[in-house]
């Protein structure tokens, strides 16, 4: 992982879920990375780590579980993110994206004030090091259609469902907004 500081002592663990496993690592102070199971290749995937054996790899274990229950709408573990200002850019505008809405590619990049930036947008998403906690899942395709997820789109789709969406954006259940800000008009 790009800005990863070897010299550290980075912690791991495999949390079994519904979804998959997946590899929570820390570094003591803080949660720097999950892996899904089949991200081999990925930008995230050579971290050395320790199984087990800190304290924040637990708490992070249980909240990602309450969120995957629906009990947990925000994570309050200490994340480190690293990567480039742009990348922090992105990823600071996705944990603004509240639950159980979703945005577009052109609606992040409008936001960080760079609206031509869309692709350079949907990279970043992609080199996300810590899914769910930054909800990288919570971006759709510009037509609420669901494009591009590290955990692979049947995952994104169920992580969406958890928060009251389904593949369109649609409500699932009556009262959520879960459709790109721009394409949604309440009822009259």
């Amino acid at each position: 992982m790009k800005g990863m500081d070897f010299r550290k002592r980075y912690f791991s663990h495999v949390l079994t879920t519904d979804i998959g496993p997946l590899t929570l690592i820390a570094d003591g102070e803080a949660l720097v990375a999950v892996r899904f199971e089949n991200e081999e290749g990925s930008p995230r995937s050579s971290e050395p780590a320790e199984r087990g054996g800190c304290p924040l790899l637990t708490d992070a274990a249980r909240q990602i579980g309450e969120y995957l229950r629906g009990e947990r709408r925000d994570f309050d573990v200490p994340i480190r993110l690293e990567g480039t200002d742009f990348q922090l850019l992105v990823w600071n505008a996705l944990r603004t994206i509240p639950y159980g809405e979703t945005r577009t590619y052109t609606e992040i990049a409008a936001r960080i004030g760079r609206p031509k930036a869309v692709r350079a947008v949907g990279g970043a998403n992609h080199r996300n090091p810590l899914p769910l906690l930054v909800p990288c899942h919570r971006v759709v395709g510009a037509d609420g259609t669901l494009v591009g997820f590290g955990g692979g789109l049947k995952v994104k789709r169920r992580l969406l469902e958890i928060e009251g969406c389904n593949v369109r954006g649609a409500p699932v259940n009556p009262g959520a907004i879960c459709t790109p800000s721009s394409l949604f008009s309440p009822p009259a």
